[in-house]
């Protein structure tokens, strides 16, 4: 690929504008609002919610392949993300926050229709701070797929 091609990739295709002339424009600009949320989570199913804990699960679909036709990165991170974020949500918090640190560890890959779980477990959910465990296994074998931890912070509760 050379240079032009990956500008062009990262930049999106030319596109007319009200002019005739050619203008930039990204092919995800005019996506709906918080699209990549539902785009990742399309498909998961909860099989158990309780206070500080979700189990979800879902078979890997072809939009969240990478190049080497498993489980993309990306996915997997935004899978911590927003599970993590929604266990913040069973211990009766009303928001939870702003991520301050995601790290994930990649372990092994997951394929096409291949069924997953997740699992997110709440380490901490204090005043200020709240503190999430994932993981991601193949439901078939309980092979650990990723391992994830999340912290956010959460906003002061208002006075009034």
């Amino acid at each position: 690929m050379n240079l032009e091609s990956v500008k062009q990739y990262l930049e999106g295709e030319g596109a007319e504008n009200d002019e005739g002339g050619m203008e930039k424009e990204s092919k995800v600009a005019n996506l709906p609002h918080r699209f990549l949320e539902r785009f990742v989570t399309k498909g998961i199913k909860v099989d158990l919610i309780e206070p500080g804990r979700i189990v979800c699960s879902m078979k890997v679909p072809p939009h969240l392949l990478n190049a080497g036709n498993f489980l993309h990165g990306g996915a997997t991170a935004t899978l911590v993300d927003l599970i993590g974020s929604a266990a913040i949500y069973t211990t009766g918090a009303t928001q939870t926050g702003v991520s301050v640190e995601i790290n994930v560890s990649y372990l092994d890959a997951a394929f096409l229709d291949e069924e997953i779980e997740i699992e997110s477990k709440t380490l901490r959910v204090g005043k200020a701070v709240a503190v999430v465990s994932v993981e991601l296994r193949k439901k078939k074998t309980g092979k650990i797929i990723a391992q994830g931890r999340h912290t956010k912070y959460l906003p002061p509760r208002s006075k009034l």
